[in-house]
């Protein structure tokens, strides 16, 4: 079993704050992977359902980010996990927006909600850090993450949610490659389609090189039919 955390502040005015994307990406992952609905458990609110063969409990603590560690200590001792067994959602300023990297145990870097998830349960559990930017100053950044996202920023924080949750399989099961390679598919999808697809009907056929190479090539005007007739039909055509 599998406890997954999402970090970020309660209530509905922090709801599109840059700290809350640990909880739009636990909300994503319910959503998509028919999850049981929120329920109030552990001092926070808790998700539970499968991605893929690996049983999950999503955890979205209600004790402030501050405070995180608490809900998450409480409900892994009740669960009866190890450190090993929690992955952890959070922003990062240190990554650009709408990157993410997958880190297995290390410091909290100032962040607030590992640092009390540090004091109750330990260094040992994994994170998934989600890029959000700096702001450039550090007096700066406390504002920067208790502001909301910007319109602009739609589109990449919308496809990061979805190659979260097409990836949460892969990350439940432990196989980090596979859940980031699925992230990427999502928000760097050129990358992986190779230079001709941007110039291709969206109906073609796929390229096919060998046939390509064998193909024979026309210099100028395409070449004239040839004529099917017998020599008896031609040489009758000429009388008539």
């Amino acid at each position: 079993m599998k406890l997954i955390i999402g970090l970020g502040n309660p209530g509905a005015k922090y709801a599109r704050n840059r700290h809350n994307i640990g909880f739009m990406a636990l909300d994503q992952i319910a959503a998509d992977h028919g999850f049981t609905g929120w329920k109030s458990r552990f001092q926070g609110q808790i998700s539970e359902g499968r991605l893929g063969s690996e049983r999950v409990s999503l955890l979205k603590p209600m004790t402030f980010m501050n405070l995180s560690g608490q809900a998450v200590g409480e409900a892994m001792r009740y669960l009866k996990l190890t450190p090993a067994d929690v992955i952890v959602f959070h922003d990062e300023l240190d990554l650009a927006p709408g990157k993410l990297r997958l880190k297995q145990g290390g410091g909290h870097a100032g962040h607030n909600g590992l640092r009390s998830i540090h004091q109750h349960i330990g260094p040992e559990y994994a994170r998934v850090r989600l890029g959000i930017g700096h702001p450039g100053h550090k007096d700066a950044v406390a504002g920067y993450v208790l502001h909301d996202f910007p319109k602009a920023d739609d589109d990449w924080l919308d496809d990061l949610m979805r190659g979260v949750s097409d990836g949460a399989p892969f990350l439940a099961q432990g196989d980090g490659a596979r859940f980031q390679n699925a992230v990427a598919q999502r928000t760097a999808p050129a990358r992986n389609k190779g230079p001709d697809h941007a110039n291709r009907p969206v109906n073609a056929a796929p390229l096919d090189p060998a046939a390509s190479a064998s193909a024979p090539r026309q210099n100028g005007p395409a070449p004239a039919p040839q004529d099917a007739r017998t020599a008896l039909q031609k040489l009758a055509d000429r009388f008539r």
